[in-house]
């Protein structure tokens, strides 16, 4: 079969495109997928570089890190083995079933959660695993996954459309889910026009909240498509004053996927018992927190990477009855990931991008 496959911790020349690579067989409990289009987010690009190494401390990047301790460069601060398979947005059809498996899913029109928990221990975070991380993931045409993480849908969307769901929407929604948010709050969205920060503007707004999105200004129009109710501009000489005063004031929330040097902005721009909730730190890992800060205004701070199934069931029914819509920035086939993920570095898209791994009708590989 096809795959694009990772050799090692480095730059895009890491990846390699072939075209031998056996089909897998479905184990005990697993099935077979045979994915129709995958979706591409930042784990993928993090973890080829190696970001998540503790040596680490800048922001990130489609290059490789020199830096970069091979031990502890995958999202769970462990060593990864190679070669690897990454891709962790799979929308597919099930094609096989291992013993086991419910026979049932043959035939059927799947996405795929992609955490990988322990089946004894479902609910130890700390034996979880990836899919494209601690096993092989879709950027391929034929992938194995645990039935468990199989669900069904039923909808009037296209491959590439359902491709887009699966770790941006999944992220975002665990994280509104973490800090609660609830209809009347105000949230602010720094990074808004990326694949998380599109759904969580999505999200936020299903919840009936005030949503102030931060966005370059070329995408202002696209984010505030999304239901954004103001739009600041990225480029703003103190882009966290101007959200504030978009607002009219102080936040309940702050959901951020940026990190880097704003990080102390967001949360003096909290009010008293406001909540900041991250997934990402694209702008930087390493900051600068004021204790002083975080205990005067009794904040809280959330992390938001291991969720529970139910998050995922949650956002499988919201697609299902049409509560939300994806954000596709473009396609790209297989063949050109390596040209997908520049154009994923560069984030001139709005969502996300999608690898598509059989004919489509449209495949716009030069987004605005």
């Amino acid at each position: 079969m096809r795959a694009a496959v990772l050799l090692g911790t480095g730059g895009p020349e890491m990846l390699e495109v072939r075209d031998d690579v056996p089909v897998p067989s479905p184990g005990p409990r697993d099935v077979l997928v045979r994915v129709a289009a995958c979706g591409m987010n930042n784990t993928d690009i993090n973890t080829r570089v190696g970001w998540y190494s503790r040596s680490v401390t800048s922001a990130t990047s489609s290059q490789g890190f020199a830096e970069a301790d091979p031990t502890d460069s995958a999202w769970g601060r462990g060593g990864l083995s190679f070669p690897r398979i990454q891709g962790a947005d799979i929308a597919g059809v099930v094609v096989a079933a291992g013993e086991g498996a419910d026979s049932g899913l043959m035939g059927r029109r799947v996405l795929i959660d992609p955490w990988l928990r322990d089946r004894d221990r479902p609910a130890d975070r700390d034996l979880t695993g990836y899919l494209g991380s601690e096993r092989d993931g879709g950027y391929a045409e034929y992938c194995t996954v645990p039935q468990e993480n199989v669900y069904p849908v039923s909808v009037g969307l296209t491959d590439i459309e359902l491709a887009s769901f699966a770790c941006s929407w999944s992220t975002a929604e665990h994280m509104l889910q973490r800090v609660d948010l609830q209809s009347g709050e105000t949230i602010a969205v720094p990074g808004a026009s990326g694949g998380v920060g599109s759904a969580l503007v999505q999200l936020a707004k299903r919840r009936g909240a005030r949503v102030v999105a931060v966005a370059g200004e070329s995408k202002r129009a696209a984010v505030s498509g999304l239901g954004a109710d103001a739009v600041v501009n990225r480029g703003s000489r103190d882009v966290v004053a101007a959200a504030a005063e978009a607002n009219g004031g102080s936040f309940d929330v702050v959901a951020d996927v940026v990190g880097g040097g704003s990080f102390g902005g967001w949360l003096e721009a909290l009010c008293r018992g406001g909540r900041y909730v991250t997934s990402g730190a694209i702008a930087g890992p390493i900051v600068d927190l004021d204790l002083r800060t975080l205990y005067l205004k009794d904040l809280q701070l959330h992390g938001a990477t291991v969720y529970a199934p139910q998050v995922f069931a949650d956002l499988v029914g919201y697609i299902e009855r049409g509560e939300v819509r994806p954000v596709v920035g473009g396609t790209f086939p297989l063949e050109e990931i390596h040209v997908a993920q520049e154009a994923f570095a560069d984030k001139r898209h709005v969502g996300s991008l999608v690898i598509v791994l059989k004919p489509a009708a449209s495949r716009d590989r030069s987004p605005d």
